[in-house]
């Protein structure tokens, strides 16, 4: 039987009772579970229609065009498959998306829910391996789906756990809060996963803990998930990372302290050049504004500041290092990167697409690209998250706001 729902009536489905977890265990026998469909959603439900008409009032530099590719429940980030098939979608839910443009018209014809024989915890993070290996990355479990751009047509997958469920943080440390995991693979090749802390001040109780596994920081692991090591220190809870295509760099947004007032602290963009610097928190809420818990406190660490600091509270999510051929020149190597938009700031401030030009010196310059989703009431007509590349070079950004997925492309 084939499902088709709108994104609006998925609510009830995603409150259902999930299914149970033993079907992993099948799966890495190679056998069958007994699920026998997948949940599809409706792409020309009335929500797509209003959506295109919030894209006429979205401004963009000339030449550029913004279009509806997709109606993806809760769409968070994104990870296009090595072959250019199918782009696999997660949510801070129970559910991954596999989104498919089957006839080529660079818009999306058929959303599935990605191996509905098994259970997801916030399977936010989703990346490929060049050679096409699928990675997942949920609040407390990191998974390999080999194959996975052409295994995910059935509900049974090869599924094989490299962090086994509750060996990503200690279970105690599970939390509703910056559980949001992002996951990239390194230059080096290794797996790197940030690991937001939970507080909006990490309090000194944790220090140790959080030092030693890594919450409040991104670590690193070879793909099948031996030699872990913290990459980096004095996170708060970022939220998208890529890697500079020439030099190899880490760089990557930070979200930054609360109840501080409307204009502090800044939101961050970071550049990490080796292994285990420190970027500030918790002696530092964005920027070079310290907070209030440790006010008074001498800075035990080297803290290395922010590339960019951004307007405080506008929630500087997922970015991609622009490596395609259809956007200008100036574009090439540039981030692009997605500003959520703030939940507490008493003028809105974000939810549009931002991005920063790099120069040979690492500096680097942060300005709108798309923006508009804020209407004149102040009111949220979408809320951007992640940024993702299309083989043909138009981009990708994903709005867990408006259940969409978008699609910028460039013509002179």
């Amino acid at each position: 039987m084939k499902y088709l729902l709108s994104a609006t009536a998925l609510i009830g489905l995603l409150a259902a009772p999930a299914v149970s977890q033993s079907n992993l265990e099948k799966l890495g026998a190679f056998k069958v579970t007994g699920t026998k469909d997948h949940t599809y959603i409706d792409q020309k439900a009335p929500e797509a229609d209003s959506i295109r008409e919030v894209l006429k009032g979205i401004s963009l530099p000339a030449g550029f065009k913004i279009e509806l590719y997709a109606l993806v429940p809760d769409a968070r980030h994104m990870a296009m498959a090595p072959q250019g098939t199918v782009l696999f979608v997660g949510t801070k839910k129970s559910k991954v998306w596999a989104v498919m443009d089957r006839n080529r018209d660079r818009v999306a014809d058929e959303v599935k829910d990605f191996a509905p024989s098994l259970e997801f915890d916030i399977p936010n993070g989703v990346a490929f391996t060049k050679d096409g290996f699928l990675y997942i990355a949920e609040r407390n479990r990191l998974m390999l789906y080999p194959a996975a751009e052409f295994f995910h047509e059935s509900p049974d997958v090869v599924a094989v756990p490299i962090v086994p469920q509750g060996e990503l943080i200690p279970v105690e440390e599970e939390s509703y809060n910056h559980t949001a995991r992002v996951i990239k693979v390194g230059p080096d090749d290794k797996l790197y996963v940030s690991l937001g802390q939970p507080f909006n001040v990490a309090p000194e109780e944790k220090a140790e803990l959080y030092k030693e596994t890594g919450i409040g920081g991104i670590i690193r692991m070879d793909r099948d998930g031996s030699n872990r090591e913290v990459y980096t220190y004095g996170v708060r809870n970022s939220v998208g990372h890529d890697f500079h295509p020439e030099t190899g760099e880490l760089w990557w947004t930070d979200n930054q302290v609360d109840g501080m007032g409307d204009d502090i602290p800044p939101g961050e963009l970071n550049r990490q050049t080796e292994k285990g610097q420190h970027f500030g928190h918790p002696w530092f809420g964005g920027g070079t504004v310290r907070t209030n818990e440790y006010a008074g406190q001498e800075v035990p660490v080297d803290v290395v500041h922010p590339a960019v600091e951004t307007i405080a509270h506008a929630a500087d999510l997922g970015m991609t290092f622009y490596t395609g051929k259809m956007f200008p020149a100036k574009y090439k190597n540039a981030i692009f990167s997605a500003q959520h938009g703030s939940w507490n700031r008493t003028e809105p401030a974000g939810a549009r697409v931002m991005v920063t030009f790099i120069d040979d010196e690492g500096n680097a310059t942060m300005e709108p690209f798309a923006e508009g989703w804020i209407d004149e009431n102040g009111e949220y007509d979408g809320r951007p998250v992640d940024v993702a590349q299309m083989k043909d070079g138009s981009l990708l950004v994903s709005d867990d706001f408006a259940n969409a997925i978008y699609r910028i492309s460039y013509s002179e």
